[in-house]
């Protein structure tokens, strides 16, 4: 439906262009003032109203700025018997599609119309879109139901809510990137942009521009100034993947940004001014990165405000269930193939396997095995050889000399003096209590 409401006191001029209107195809509904008119529009999805400026209990003018506060994608065309600048000027900065005269300006009402609706349109496919883009990184979408995955993403939806720096650590292919949407999209910044760089994919020229921009003529091949990274992110979030990787002398001018919001392009001196959140992501331990000189120790200690740690796949094992229905569904759907099922011993074997590229190695196996998937049920021929030929006894079950089963024993053995007590079993043990808990969930200890 499009729907086009008219508030005007003149039963008869109303009626006509209501009729007018009509012709062209809109829904027409009809208002003699602005207290009915509000009314109509907390009624209706109304796309464009044509109001008239003088009525019996306001001035739409003035009604304009009640209108877009609650209705912000309702576009406004206000009508005038004696059209007159201020009013005019007034109108447009209080956020007026547009300002004609009656009688003299009737031609432009038409054209009018089907502009700002359009421009209606436009806004709603916008929102539906930055709704559906919030919806696929909030925190409700991130898979996995380990203790371990919990704790991160209580974590995450903590800190989301402030404007700190966050540092989120882990292997490769753990999600850091999918965590860092996540945080944004639900961050006071989520109506801006999210920037996200990796830094290894960079020579530390290339990186030093696309960071900080350059002006035209800077170096060979810089034929028009460029705007980067960071000063593309003011208002909103930029995510610096692998900034283990940036070489340290960009490190020590991504330090000088977060002290004082500001930064120089590459072959400009004036500085300029950007006010982001940032959010760093590394598989590297900084601890000793930084005691070894190869990260500074002043850019780690600003980075390090609050530190989440992505656990590896195979930390949390109860997550490759979820997972794999996920990826089954998603990629099933992709390439237009009906529901398959899953084999017991399928999920046995990528239970029991290690994942060394962790969830983005299990999606590309997924992706693989349905594909391959000649009936309807993925089975484990359709698996990698590595994951269908792997020893299950030294996967799953653990030599009574091993490291793993020592450990678990000790652990068990703490747990049982504690009588269950977690945080007392965590400080005996001389480690975090998130540490302790991944632990408990690795060993099935409960």
């Amino acid at each position: 439906m499009k729907y086009i409401l008219i508030i005007d006191d003149e039963e008869k001029l109303r009626g006509l262009l209501g009729r007018i209107v009509k012709s062209e195809g809109f829904d027409v509904i009809e208002a003699p003032d602005l207290k009915s008119g509000f009314k109509k529009l907390e009624q209706y999805d109304i796309d464009v109203l044509l109001c008239d400026v003088k009525l019996p209990d306001g001035n739409g003018v003035d009604f304009l700025q009640k209108i877009k506060a609650s209705f912000p994608l309702t576009e406004v065309i206000l009508l005038t018997a004696y059209g007159n600048i201020s009013d005019g000027v007034q109108a447009m900065k209080n956020g007026a599609f547009d300002y004609i005269v009656k009688g003299d300006d009737n031609d432009k009402i038409i054209p009018l119309l089907y502009k700002a609706f359009e421009k209606v349109q436009l806004q709603k496919k916008v929102k539906q879109l930055e709704k559906r883009i919030s919806d696929k990184y909030s925190f409700d979408t991130i898979i996995g139901k380990s203790k371990a995955i919990e704790q991160v993403i209580d974590l995450a939806k903590k800190v989301a809510k402030t404007n700190s720096t966050v540092l989120l650590t882990g292997e490769t292919g753990t999600g850091k990137e999918v965590f860092a949407q996540a945080i944004h999209e639900n961050s006071l910044h989520a109506s801006k942009s999210f920037v996200a760089l990796n830094c290894s994919t960079f020579s530390k020229e290339i990186l030093e521009s696309e960071l900080f921009g350059h002006k035209q003529g800077a170096f060979t091949g810089a034929i028009k100034d460029k705007k980067g990274f960071i000063e593309e992110a003011n208002g909103g979030s930029l995510f610096l993947d692998e900034i283990g990787e940036m070489a340290l002398e960009l490190q020590a001018k991504l330090l000088r940004v977060l002290e004082t919001n500001e930064f120089i392009p590459v072959g400009d001196t004036t500085p300029k001014k950007s006010n982001f959140r940032l959010i760093a992501a590394t598989n590297r331990d900084f601890k000793v990165e930084s005691d070894e000189h190869r990260f500074r120790s002043d850019l780690y200690f600003r980075l390090n405000i609050f530190e989440i740690n992505i656990p590896p796949l195979r930390e949390r094992v109860k997550d490759i269930e979820p997972l794999v229905h996920f990826f089954v569904e998603q990629f099933s759907n992709s390439i237009n193939k009906k529901a398959l099922n899953i084999e017991v011993d399928f999920l046995h074997k990528l239970e029991a396997y290690h994942w060394p590229g962790n969830v983005r190695e299990l999606k590309n196996v997924i992706e693989r095995a349905v594909i391959l998937a000649n009936k309807d049920i993925l089975t484990l021929e359709v698996l990698p050889y590595e994951i269908q030929h792997q020893s299950e006894t030294q996967n799953k079950l653990m030599s009574a000399f091993s490291m793993n089963c020592v450990e678990k024993l000790h652990i068990q053995k703490v747990l049982n003096y504690t009588k269950g007590n977690k945080a007392e079993t965590a400080r005996l043990l001389e480690i975090g209590i998130a540490t302790l808990y991944r632990k408990l969930d690795e060993y099935n200890i409960e």
